[in-house]
């Protein structure tokens, strides 16, 4: 298999224990050498931002590993702020990691998948996949919009053996959401409310499951019978029910409360 996004986080959590349990893993990151080693886990130069060592990195394992049968897209990149102080530029860099970064990888494996007639790919989304996040909308928007490609993509590859499912973390207690970027431009107006969504967003992650713990649920999502959609936690689980059964404006309360805004 074929995890982005190792050198840290869920993506190292998670290439860690999938070794541990038997299986070849190869690891992505964009600097491989500055990562620590990572016992059973074959670490290789991938910038899911760019085309050729998308298509170098496929090539490899392929190569050392004759094929290829899963692939997990947890590379990814965080933004916080308000969305009319975000700039074309950082809307840009999130989404080519978040939503391109995943479409490139995607791409690049299906003609084997394809020609073996099998294959998964486990994208790593987020209850922000289906929930709406003050402060976090560009993140938001590019988990909904790869919620609805790996949606799509099932649909389209499930006649060549091929599966798409998706993972959905809560907060977790990683650099991700610790030290998430924060939109370069500042707008006064906004100020009080960002600094009561910031603590609560800290609150929360601080309060989060350990990368380890996701690393499980990817585990047992491969393990298990195909569903699209994996909540993470229990706490992912709920959110997820509260969204489709519970009445909008309890949920539009809800978030409000969860990032520390007036009703």
């Amino acid at each position: 298999m074929l995890i982005t996004g190792v050198s840290s986080g869920i993506g190292e959590a998670t290439a860690a224990a999938l070794a541990q349990a038997g299986y070849r893993v190869f690891g992505g990151a964009r600097t491989p050498f500055m990562v620590a080693p990572i016992a059973g886990v074959e670490l290789l130069e991938l910038d899911v931002r760019k085309d050729e060592q998308v298509r170098r990195a496929v090539d490899f394992v392929l190569e050392k590993a004759g094929r290829i049968d899963i692939v997990i897209n947890n590379a990814g990149v965080s933004l916080i702020g308000p969305v009319e102080a975000s700039s074309d530029a950082e809307t840009q860099a999130l989404f080519d990691t978040n939503l391109f970064g995943a479409l490139r990888v995607m791409r690049a494996v299906l003609p084997a998948m394809r020609q073996q007639k099998s294959g998964l790919i486990v994208n790593i989304s987020s209850v922000l996949g289906f929930l709406p996040a003050p402060f976090m909308g560009l993140y938001a928007s590019s988990k909904h919009a790869l919620e609805g490609l790996s949606e799509s993509l099932d649909h389209e590859v499930r006649g060549f053996g091929v599966r798409v499912i998706l993972v959905q973390p809560n907060f977790t207690n990683t650099r991700l959401d610790t030290n998430a970027q924060q939109t370069q431009a500042g707008l006064p107006a906004y100020a009080d409310m960002l600094s009561q969504t910031l603590a609560a967003v800290q609150k929360q992650v601080a309060a989060g499951e350990a990368p380890s713990r996701v690393a499980g649920k990817i585990i047992s999502a491969i393990r298990g019978g195909h569903r699209m959609r994996h909540p993470a936690n229990s706490s992912a689980r709920l959110l997820a029910f509260l969204r489709r059964f519970a009445p909008a404006g309890a949920v539009d309360k809800g978030i409000r409360s969860t990032f520390g805004l007036k009703p």
